[in-house]
């Protein structure tokens, strides 16, 4: 996702395709980017992905402002224990050295009822709440850090 907050402060969140090719490009040259937050699974080619892309938007000078994990376990609904299905190693730890190593945003669960809801074309946040308050938190750290980086 590359993030823009120019002129009008407001956040401009477009969610591209993995890879570094022309749309990244692209969309780097044309609007005026603040930044970028990677989308990673906790598989080993997404990784891979990620990285390249971070390694992309480290040469046009894009500062990366965070990581998320999507994907990163499932939580029981009938135990409520986490099952991390691709492994359980820290994401923080997958990245550690390498150009994506930022801070991680969020690690958002399986949710079953955001693909029903996608196919019935209604918005989780409105059934399912718990998941708009994943996302309102990933929002505030991202602003947070965009503070932050404005006061340096």
């Amino acid at each position: 996702a590359v993030v823009s907050t120019q002129s009008t402060g407001d956040l401009l969140i477009v969610d591209m395709p993995p890879g570094t090719g022309d749309t990244q490009l692209s969309i780097t040259q044309e609007i005026p980017v603040t930044g970028v937050v990677l989308v990673t699974t906790p598989q080993a080619v997404a990784l891979a992905d990620c990285i390249k892309g971070a390694e992309m938007f480290g040469k046009v000078s894009l500062p990366i402002l965070g990581l998320i994990e999507n994907m990163s376990f499932f939580s029981c609904p009938f135990c409520s224990v986490k099952h991390h299905l691709y492994g359980s190693t820290p994401l923080s730890e997958l990245v550690a050295g390498t150009a994506a190593d930022v801070p991680v945003l969020a690690q958002l669960p399986m949710e079953p009822s955001v693909v029903r809801d996608c196919d019935k074309g209604s918005p989780s946040v409105i059934d399912n709440p718990h998941i708009g308050l994943v996302f309102d938190s990933v929002a505030e750290r991202l602003l947070l850090h965009l503070d932050l980086e404005s006061e340096t």
